[in-house]
């Protein structure tokens, strides 16, 4: 939902599919963004937009007079795991052993404005997200729940993945989670900071950026039809 906003160019919410308000969604915002372009409802190329984490700033690109890639300044990653928040006791959580539903996985968490469990595999096809996703959502390592992203890395700038959404279940693009697991790349090694990572899902490609100072979400938005719904 697209609403007011007295603090920024306009405010969105979201809401899971188990009705829960989102406090951030990477892919929403773009979305939002792209809308508020397309109806003259801003002006030049740079929007600020209020999410219950904050604040975000979007850059538009056009084609052809038409927005349809936007850049989001998704903030910095959070590393501590206090703050995540994930029921471990120790200052950050890269590459923990953890048992989960009786099996032993190791995960990075981070939170993106909600947190995230990020565990790296060979091949992502062969998981069995609908098994394995509710048992990482509710488990009792982290408190409100989370995001569990399924990772595979093909090279220093490419990554492979699929995410269980805490609230919705297994979806096709998840903005924030994106940006996790390029986070999660990096501080295990296997991507590098300050260089573009192209995350692959199955509804397209996301390039993320992570930096010292933030984290960058760049991808594609598109009009697919517009009506009216009776509430």
């Amino acid at each position: 939902m697209i609403c007011p906003s007295d603090v920024a160019d306009a405010k969105m919410k979201m809401y899971n599919l188990d009705g829960s308000e989102g406090k951030m969604c990477g892919n929403g915002i773009r979305c939002v963004g792209k809308y508020l372009f397309d109806h003259n409802m801003v002006q030049g190329n740079t929007i600020k937009i209020e999410t219950l984490s904050g604040i975000k700033t979007l850059n538009a690109y056009r084609h052809d007079g038409k927005v349809d890639v936007l850049r989001v300044d998704m903030g910095k990653a959070i590393l501590a795991s206090s703050e995540i928040p994930v029921a471990i006791n120790k200052p950050r959580v890269i590459n923990e052993p953890v048992t989960i539903g009786g099996v032993e996985y190791n995960i990075t968490c981070v939170s993106m404005g909600n947190p995230h469990s990020v565990v790296f595999c060979n091949n992502v096809d062969k998981i069995d997200l609908e098994k394995i996703g509710p048992l990482f959502e509710n488990s009792e390592l982290f408190p409100e729940r989370v995001n569990a992203e399924f990772v595979k890395v093909i090279d220093e700038h490419t990554i492979e993945m699929r995410v269980w959404e805490r609230g919705s279940g297994e979806t096709w693009a998840c903005g924030t989670g994106a940006c996790a697991v390029a986070v999660a790349a990096v501080e295990n090694g296997l991507c590098k900071k300050n260089e573009p990572i192209t995350v692959k899902l199955k509804g397209g490609n996301l390039i993320i950026e992570y930096t010292d100072d933030t984290v960058y979400l760049t991808g594609y938005a598109e009009t697919v039809f517009e009506g009216e719904i009776e509430l």
